[in-house]
């Protein structure tokens, strides 16, 4: 939407398509995106959705697309109803799927116990007992960053086991270590109970953990789009206008990033909108740097 709003504002034709099913819409409340602090996914969407189509040149489909082909100025999307659609260029703003380690009780309390970004509801935890549970060594990241936000524990959950040097800076952040096999978790109201293999029960405000990202849709990889390899999965290579590896091709938000949020997804689309227009523009889009030459 942050896309198509810079490109309807340059009176250009803008179709959306929309499935309507976003990464956040498990949290009660968005945090940390500035002057929407606090609101809920679904009012942030639909007051961003009102503005836009009060434009005369932004057409609004509720849909899935399912497939695209084509090439610069001959793009085709189709849509699950069948539905086929013709574009000069496409931006691909189609977000990610996160797939939590595998723990009983994990994904029922996904955006109500259990996050993974403190930015956005550590704050809400009010300085109580944390824990972060390990997926691999890029836990360490985590356990040394939720401290800011609460005592932590550390659950390392036979995923992972920090060093002499890891250990020795856990203990400088006053992170606790439990070893102890994570059986299973649940949740009553704002806390959490860790379940762990040898009977013990750890009451937290919150558990923090790393969910591996694929991206939602198959059709970057349908287009032919290059790929980076990120710590929690793979995304969409771009470029600093947003440009993708195939030309026409743009890709904002959470698909082109390693780690997102709604403020950068937010930032990624308007700019992914206002390449996407300057490169229509005679002349103009000869400045642009070639996709495919950006690293």
């Amino acid at each position: 939407m942050a896309a198509a709003l810079q490109l309807v504002r340059a009176r250009r034709s803008v179709l959306v398509i929309d499935a309507g099913q976003r990464r956040n819409r498990f949290a009660a409340h968005s945090h940390g995106f500035l002057s929407q602090d606090g609101s809920s996914p679904d009012e942030i969407v639909r007051t961003a959705r009102e503005q836009l189509i009060a434009y005369p040149d932004l057409t609004w489909v509720d849909g899935r697309a399912t497939s695209a082909a084509g090439e610069i100025e001959r793009f085709s999307v189709t849509t699950e109803t069948g539905g086929n659609y013709r574009a000069r260029r496409l931006i691909l703003a189609t977000g990610v799927v996160d797939t939590l380690p595998d723990v009983p009780g994990l994904q029922e309390l996904w955006g109500r116990n259990v996050f993974h970004c403190p930015y956005c509801h550590g704050f809400e935890t009010n300085k109580g007992q944390l824990g972060v549970l390990a997926v691999s060594a890029m836990s360490m990241h985590q356990a040394l960053m939720i401290p800011d936000w609460g005592r932590t524990t550390f659950f390392t959950n036979s995923k992972f086991e920090p060093d002499a040097e890891q250990l020795a800076a856990l203990s400088a952040r006053d992170v606790s270590v439990e070893r102890a096999t994570v059986e299973r978790v649940s949740g009553k109201g704002e806390t959490i109970s860790v379940h762990l293999e040898d009977g013990r029960t750890v009451e937290l405000a919150g558990l923090f953990t790393m969910p591996r990202t694929d991206t939602a849709s198959p059709i970057a990889e349908q287009l032919g789009c290059a790929f980076e390899d990120g710590p929690l999965g793979a995304f969409i290579r771009v470029d600093a206008m947003k440009a993708t590896s195939v030309p026409g091709v743009y890709a904002a938000g959470d698909n082109a990033t390693m780690a997102g949020s709604v403020t950068f997804a937010v930032a990624d689309g308007a700019r992914a909108g206002t390449s996407a227009h300057q490169s229509i523009i005679p002349g103009l889009a000869a400045l642009h740097p070639k996709p495919g030459n950006h690293h």
